[in-house]
């Protein structure tokens, strides 16, 4: 197994040289995460699976579209992911979606921006129970938004379809639950 001690930075590093122990190694340390992750979006073992196992062959194939100037590795693996079951289950929902190749995949899979920061794995842990609470503190109405916007995958339109209320109202309903969020988080800052 590959040493406990190196970090993400260097071991997507090594994975950009195709060293597949360093793959095998975020493998281990992320695949429960993920997995956890995805399940929660697809709401299918069986696919929840078969997203995480796609999700480490991008990694594997597009890991020289990470941008090394940053080091929170974290980030952008959580963002594939999270953006990997989307689509996943967008198209498994709906009939008509774009083709997927490796065009479509660097556009729409592929984290371009995330959160630059140090803040890594051990720090998300730390802050899940904070998150946690602070989400139970959001109204129903913010929680369902926010669950139909970022968990279902839905976009703005089809929430407003769903929910037969108008478009801006949805824009408005997604913005107010996460600013609340965000001051939820920061008042319970340690």
């Amino acid at each position: 197994m590959t040493t406990v001690n190196t970090n993400d930075f260097e071991l997507l590093q090594r994975v950009l040289k195709r060293d597949s122990k360093a793959l095998e190694a975020l493998y281990d340390k992320y695949s429960p995460l993920l997995y956890t992750l995805i399940k929660r979006i697809v709401k299918d073992e069986k696919l929840a699976e078969e997203v995480l196992a796609d999700v480490f062959v991008i990694i594997w194939q597009k890991t020289h579209l990470y941008n090394f100037d940053y080091k929170n590795v974290y980030s952008w693996i959580v963002l594939l992911t999270k953006n990997k079951a989307v689509d996943t289950l967008r198209r498994k929902n709906n009939g008509e979606v774009q083709e997927y190749d490796d065009n479509y995949e660097n556009a729409f899979i592929i984290p371009t921006s995330y959160d630059y920061n140090e803040f890594g794995f051990d720090d998300a842990l730390q802050k899940s129970v904070q998150l946690k609470s602070a989400i139970y503190k959001l109204t129903e109405a913010q929680r369902y938004v926010l669950q139909l916007a970022f968990f279902e995958g839905l976009t703005e339109s089809e929430i407003a379809s769903k929910l037969k209320i108008p478009l801006p109202t949805v824009k408005s309903k997604i913005r107010v639950a996460l600013n609340t969020l965000k001051e939820k988080m920061n008042s319970e800052e340690m």
